[in-house]
């Protein structure tokens, strides 16, 4: 009891602390070594440390580097090439300023889809939807959730292939690939958008029928330099600005299903005799479709860039502190899993439901995402301490992996956005907004709805398996 007692502790400090605002490459380790202190071994702090902890985190980086580190440049690259302007405006174009939340929904939706990061999205889409709700006359309180909606929820766990990080990191633990369960990630998608934007216009219809309008909020000072979008040298056609979004799903569904199925991998396990190519090939279509997105994108832009060097610069270190934030909370997790208290917690988690791992999946998930305040964290925290069992369990129960796959990415978008989330307050800051004015709008669109959906997939995927 002791033991379980001492992981709760430092797991309740470790999302205070990051609510906080204290990093957590600093808070991983200590809260790691408080754990293994109130667990009454302090004489194996050290070696848990250089034994669990930095082997943890090293291998989490290894495997993700390449993802990490192209995700960001491709990122950077949308945004500095204007292709994100661009095809903001263009929705706004085609949908129509009428339909404000729309609008920008869609704007998030796309972008994200298309591989860019979350947070150059909120950047590059806030000054839109600020200028399009103040003309609309809807709060400037509810941008933060169309954002959100856009961005944190439906195409970042749920749409067929989408090259969010979160639907990457299952690959490594069940030989999947980041189309796993497609149809059932469809319908999860469906629920998320219809369920958000129906929340959100009946917040807007609300809001009309007070009088409210946009509010009164003073002028804003433009966001840092650093994270601003650094836009190029001439208008940017559509076509441009949609191509490198089309190439990262496009060529990741080529190499998932078109070319590595059909290649004789044999020579590679001759060279790499512990390599395993199944769980392998789902990352690798992943790191060719982000860098053919790249390398297209640098050159249909030759000429038009107002400084190539600096944007594939600022993109290749931006992608350092996201890894290795959740590579250090994978070696927290580690260590967590190495003591005593866990097997208790293990085994109490593993039998929530022993005749559906789904659901004992969809519980573990959503606990670590929410007390991570991160649904990478949590999902890499909770893959690489109960993965295999998860994974001896669905095969036992006749469950699919790519069913498995699916659950997992869903629940980790569930609860991951409590209050302390960084992303959270990362986009509260962007919109210049306080938690008390807009925080329950964003609640109601990232977790009330996903966890519908993934209630929704368990049971379907429960009655009819993966489709």
């Amino acid at each position: 009891m002791a033991g379980m007692l001492a992981i709760v502790v430092s797991l309740l400090l470790l999302m205070y602390f990051a609510y906080r605002g204290v990093t957590v490459l600093l808070l991983a380790p200590l809260m790691a070594a408080l754990a293994v202190l109130l667990s009454g071994d302090a004489a194996l702090l050290l070696p848990i440390y250089t034994s669990t902890f930095m082997p943890a985190l090293a291998n989490y980086a290894m495997a993700f580097l390449p993802i990490f580190l192209l995700g960001a440049l491709f990122g950077q690259l949308i945004a500095d090439s204007g292709a994100a302007h661009t095809l903001s405006n263009w929705i706004v174009r085609v949908v129509g300023q009428r339909h404000a939340v729309v609008v920008v929904v869609a704007a998030c939706a796309l972008l994200t889809y298309g591989g860019v990061s979350l947070f150059v999205v909120a950047f590059a889409v806030y000054p839109i939807a600020k200028d399009l709700f103040r003309a609309a006359q809807i709060p400037k309180r509810l941008v933060p959730a169309a954002i959100a909606l856009g961005s944190f929820t439906f195409t970042m766990t749920a749409l067929p292939g989408t090259p969010a990080i979160i639907n990457a990191i299952p690959i490594k633990y069940f030989g999947t690939n980041g189309f796993a369960a497609p149809g059932l990630g469809l319908i999860a998608a469906a629920i998320m958008l219809s369920g958000g934007l129906w929340w959100l216009q009946s917040r807007v219809a609300a809001a009309r029928r007070a009088g409210e309008g946009y509010g009164e909020h003073e002028d804003e000072a433009p966001a840092p330099a650093e994270a601003a979008p650094v836009h190029t040298a001439g208008a940017m056609p559509v076509w441009q600005a949609l191509l490198p979004l089309l190439l990262v799903v496009g060529v990741n569904a080529l190499f998932t299903y078109a070319v590595f199925p059909h290649m004789d991998l044999g020579f590679m396990r001759e060279a790499f005799p512990n390599l395993n190519t199944a769980t392998s090939t789902g990352l690798w279509s992943l790191i060719v479709a982000l860098a053919v997105a790249c390398t297209v994108l640098v050159l249909m832009r030759l000429g038009h860039w107002a400084d190539l060097k600096t944007s594939v610069n600022k993109g290749v270190f931006g992608f350092m502190l996201p890894l290795f934030n959740t590579a250090s909370e994978v070696g927290y997790g580690a260590v967590v899993a190495s003591l005593a208290g866990f097997a208790i917690i293990k085994e109490a988690v593993l039998n929530v439901s022993p005749n559906n791992p789904l659901i004992s999946e969809a519980i573990a998930m959503n606990i670590l995402a929410g007390i991570t305040g991160s649904s990478s964290g949590g999902l890499s925290i909770a893959l690489e301490a109960l993965g295999a069992d998860y994974l001896r369990m669905a095969q036992e129960a006749g469950i699919s992996a790519e069913l498995m796959h699916r659950v997992a990415v869903l629940a980790a978008g569930g609860m991951d956005t409590l209050p302390h989330c960084g992303a959270i307050i990362t986009l509260l800051a962007i919109c210049k907004l306080t938690h008390r004015q807009s925080y329950l709008n964003i609640a109601a669109v990232t977790m009330v709805f996903p966890v519908t959906a993934l209630v929704v997939v368990i049971g379907l995927g429960t009655v009819f398996g993966s489709f």
